[in-house]
């Protein structure tokens, strides 16, 4: 909310900032590229972790960045999260705007995130599931930046390998935790069926 709410005062006309591009990372909500296409502008999704997203801004000359738990990059004073720094352009907002926090959250895109994980056999070839899924959502927007990120209308599933153990996270996204959990039960089913 933090980023959204940051990204949104940046590119207030009452606020006299300057519009431009954002950057989060590919398990954070898409209600911040949802926001930044209302703006006019352009949103760019990076890989997870916090260098990956500060690489894509620099490339993108992003004005306002962040992963999704909080942590907004603000290059205007640097490149490096900063929570204080989403808190005061969240703070500033509501005062700009005279919401309060609930009205605020009212007028951003509703989304609810889920975050599963399908344990695997030592000998199963991650890689290979991933490619397997990436190319079973080829009619879709698929992103392969980092693990395979299938975007269906306005929901959308990532599926990332873990680098110390035999699983696959998988973060599915949609407008209410019921819809966001039979997304990921779904692809957990497609998983299990190309093993």
């Amino acid at each position: 909310m933090f980023l959204i709410s940051a990204f949104s005062f940046h590119h207030s006309p009452l606020s006299s900032k300057t519009p431009g591009t954002s950057v989060s990372n590919l398990s954070s909500t898409r209600a911040l590229r949802d926001v930044t296409e209302a703006h006019g502008q352009t949103y760019f999704a990076s890989a997870v972790g916090e260098v990956n997203v500060v690489t894509k801004m620099k490339a993108e000359n992003a004005v306002i960045g962040g992963e999704g738990n909080g942590g907004i990059i603000y290059p205007e004073l640097h490149y490096g999260r900063d929570s204080l720094v989403g808190i005061a352009l969240f703070l500033s907002l509501l005062a700009e705007k005279k919401m309060t926090v609930s009205q605020l959250r009212d007028s951003y895109p509703k989304y609810t995130i889920s975050k599963n994980k399908i344990q695997l056999t030592p000998e199963i070839d991650v890689d290979n599931v991933l490619v397997k899924m990436a190319a079973k959502y080829a009619h879709e927007e698929v992103d392969t930046t980092d693990g395979v990120k299938i975007y269906i209308e306005k929901e959308w599933v990532h599926l990332r390998k873990s680098n110390t153990e035999p699983i696959i996270r998988i973060y599915s996204e949609s407008e209410n935790e019921l819809k966001a959990n039979k997304l990921a039960l779904k692809i957990i089913e497609e998983i299990k069926g190309v093993i």
